[in-house]
């Protein structure tokens, strides 16, 4: 006890023990922390999920015109129409969301689109999940691209059509293709939502910046929210690496 006591009487100790508590311990702030740190990782859960869905969509479109264009024009007729306009309603998509700021986005979505909608958290789901569908539709088509044009072939060999060819043969090849920078996405969209608090959203940036507001003592829950930032990414890096080196053992 007495030699706590002794280093609690080292003045830079004692400093940092009392700043500690009035940031993190007085008025159970570390809660808001914690509390922000799960609207966080929900949000970049569900916006990754919602990513991958329009992502799958947009780069199957995007591949089927440009791998079956020549063809397609040939034969003319409404299929071609139909695809082409889809085509063009995808790139503009990818070149609107891709070619303005997220936070942009998000302001336009809360204050514009869904202004009627209470749940900021939902709309933030929405806003960053249309926003990495953009970037996870390119990541989906360079995959789908990558697979052997053969893959296709056997599949029509096998009396399955073009869709079901890319459900059943070529989309879970893509999938183990570009799982790697799948993952790497949700790491770049989980530090994107750091914007969230542009809409009184109490995500884990809010929060840290909430409790600088009580104590007006900057330095301590900025520091405490990018160190919990770098654990998770770092967790996320390691993971990921993991993955990596278990896909390239199972292809051999």
């Amino acid at each position: 006890m007495s030699f706590f006591k002794e280093l609690y009487e080292i003045e830079w100790i004692a400093e940092f023990c009392d700043k500690f508590k009035l940031n993190f311990i007085d008025g159970n702030r570390w809660k808001w922390l914690l509390d922000g740190l799960i609207n966080t990782l929900k949000i970049t859960f569900f916006a990754v999920l919602l990513g991958i869905a329009i992502g799958v969509i947009i780069a199957i479109i995007r591949s089927t015109y440009d791998k079956n264009r020549t063809s397609l024009k040939k034969r003319g007729g409404l299929g071609y129409i139909i695809l082409g306009i889809l085509n063009a309603v995808c790139k503009l998509y990818l070149t609107v969301i891709r070619g303005t700021p997220v936070v942009v986005q998000l302001l336009i979505m809360y204050f514009i689109i869904f202004v009627s909608v209470s749940d900021g958290t939902l709309v933030a789901i929405i806003a960053f999940g249309i926003n990495s569908g953009a970037y996870v539709a390119e990541i989906f088509r360079s995959g789908i691209m990558a697979i052997d044009n053969g893959q296709f072939e056997a599949g029509r060999s096998l009396g399955f059509n073009y869709i079901q060819t890319m459900i059943y043969i070529v989309v879970p090849q893509m999938f183990k293709v570009v799982l790697p920078t799948l993952c790497n996405e949700f790491i770049v969209l989980l530090k994107e939502t750091s914007v969230a608090g542009y809409v009184g959203i109490a995500d884990l940036t809010k929060a840290g910046d909430l409790i600088r507001g009580r104590t007006f003592s900057a330095y301590m829950p900025l520091i405490a929210v990018a160190l919990i930032y770098l654990v998770i990414v770092m967790l996320f890096t390691w993971l990921v690496g993991k993955l990596e080196r278990r896909l390239r053992n199972s292809d051999h």
